[in-house]
């Protein structure tokens, strides 16, 4: 009997654990992810873009797979007004992750073999971040909200 009840402790551990890195994870790759699009989106994304863009994709992979690993323990089944709005919120990040990977990575192979940085590249930068930026605020509000409707 007591065998029994230290192993199930010490899955409830191991899953609680688990759920805690996961969400750590989760929170940090997608602060910085969130605060350097809208940090790009508000300057411009002129000079620091270069510098950030790998950072942020890095940051983009880790919330979206660290969010399909929370979806994974926390929404097993069902799919209630809760799951809509954070699937809403999912597919807002993803859609974020695409556009700042179609227009600014083109946009950056292109600056660094150009001697200059022309008006038009500068345009297709802070563009894919504020498209970005829109669809990563949508994302918050719902995270922010799916737990309350």
């Amino acid at each position: 009997m007591y065998t029994k009840i230290s192993l199930i402790s010490k899955e409830k551990t191991s899953v609680q654990i688990t759920l805690i890195v996961t969400l750590v994870l989760h929170i940090l790759a997608g602060v910085f992810w969130a605060g350097s699009t809208f940090a790009l989106a508000r300057i411009g994304a002129t000079t620091s873009a270069d510098q950030l863009f790998r950072p942020q994709m890095g940051a983009a992979v880790v919330a979206v797979i660290t969010g399909g690993v929370l979806w994974h323990l926390l929404h097993p089944s069902g799919f209630s007004t809760t799951e809509q709005v954070l699937g809403l919120g999912a597919l807002a990040a993803i859609l974020a992750l695409v556009a700042q990977a179609a227009l600014c990575s083109p946009t950056l192979r292109r600056l660094a073999t150009a001697s200059g940085n022309d008006a038009r590249s500068q345009t297709q930068m802070a563009l894919g971040q504020r498209i970005a930026a829109g669809f990563l605020a949508l994302t918050v509000i719902c995270m922010a909200a799916a737990r309350y409707v």
